[in-house]
């Protein structure tokens, strides 16, 4: 049984969360104390699911907030080239600036992040900012976790998600953990607990799942699905890396989707890559098994690639590896 949408809206998907800018370096396999080039790209987990979404074929539309300077310039300039919706992007007007990701390729196997993420303009989306007739126009309201990590930010997403519940949309919550925008893990706990009970669908990692039940060692995948439906989560994917990822249905039905083999260039991009073709498959009718697939070649295509948002794939890409890689 495929999970069903409300037809009569305009939107497919409609993001809240943080729009920023990704310095992926140029040189490869040297640490970021010796890289000199960056290339920049549009980032942010929400940001590039909607990005994704949109180069799939959904309708989509972005709420979030971003500088009033050229790279907030840049970013609403190039969602809005990639189909985005940004009628509802908002320009800071008290000099804060956007996050800037430096990213390091030492390996395939070994990347990291340098965040800057102090004053940034994507946590100060007020609540005031947040407009019920748009949000009522969209079949699904996609959240990003760490739009929940500061103040104004946190009560923006807890008003979208209310307003979302309101008018027949669905919440899907990302978790897009990242451990350098929060206080503590005792905070994380808290604030994706009451946004994950909220919402229809939640995606992560294992080793998301574990920060939001505030675990010091690894959970067990059934445990957490059996607490989710017992609010209002009606779909949870699990994703566990080289093994792939599992989804598990209120109904009782637990399905598997493979890893798909291809050359690592970097870790990064591949949970928005997949969550973006893992909805586009739902969105589109497709069976729970097909869009395991679906994320599971979106995000190994990505993988593949210098960028995040730059690189996510068309559907005949997708459909391609799958073909590819299929076991007759």
């Amino acid at each position: 049984m495929a999970i069903t949408f409300n037809a009569d809206k305009e939107y497919d998907i409609i993001a809240i969360g943080r729009a920023c800018i990704d310095l992926n370096a140029n040189e490869y396999h040297r640490p970021m104390e010796e890289t000199m080039t960056f290339t920049k790209y549009v980032g942010g987990s929400p940001a590039n699911i909607a990005i994704g979404s949109a180069k799939l074929g959904l309708k989509t539309g972005f709420i979030g907030k971003i500088p009033d300077d050229q790279h907030g310039n840049f970013i609403k300039q190039y969602m809005s080239e990639k189909g985005v919706d940004t009628s509802n992007m908002v320009f800071d007007t008290e000099g804060r600036k956007a996050g800037l990701a430096f990213t390091e390729i030492l390996s395939p196997e070994e990347c990291s992040i340098l965040m800057y993420r102090d004053n940034v303009a994507d946590l100060y989306l007020d609540p005031t900012e947040v407009d019920e007739s748009y949000i009522k126009q969209s079949k699904v309201l996609l959240v990003s976790g760490t739009a929940l990590a500061k103040s104004p930010s946190r009560e923006a997403v807890f008003k979208a998600v209310s307003l979302a519940r309101k008018n027949d949309v669905k919440v899907i919550f990302e978790l897009d953990y990242r451990p350098y925008t929060w206080k503590s893990q005792e905070e994380v706990s808290i604030y994706y607990s009451a946004i994950a009970e909220q919402a229809d669908i939640v995606i992560a990692t294992r080793d998301e799942y574990d920060v939001m039940e505030n675990r010091q060692t690894k959970g067990d995948n059934q445990e957490t699905v059996n607490n989710l439906f017992q609010h209002k989560a009606e779909l949870v994917v699990i994703k566990h890396g080289v093994d792939g990822s599992y989804a598990y249905k209120k109904t009782g039905s637990t399905h598997h989707g493979k890893a798909y083999k291809t050359q690592v260039l970097k870790t990064f991009g591949a949970g928005d890559s997949y969550a973006s073709a893992f909805l586009y498959a739902l969105m589109n009718g497709k069976d729970i098994e097909t869009a395991l697939k679906f994320g599971g070649a979106s995000a190994a295509i990505v993988v593949s690639k210098h960028s995040s948002s730059e690189a996510m794939p068309t559907v005949s890409e997708i459909e391609q590896l799958i073909k590819d890689q299929s076991v007759d």
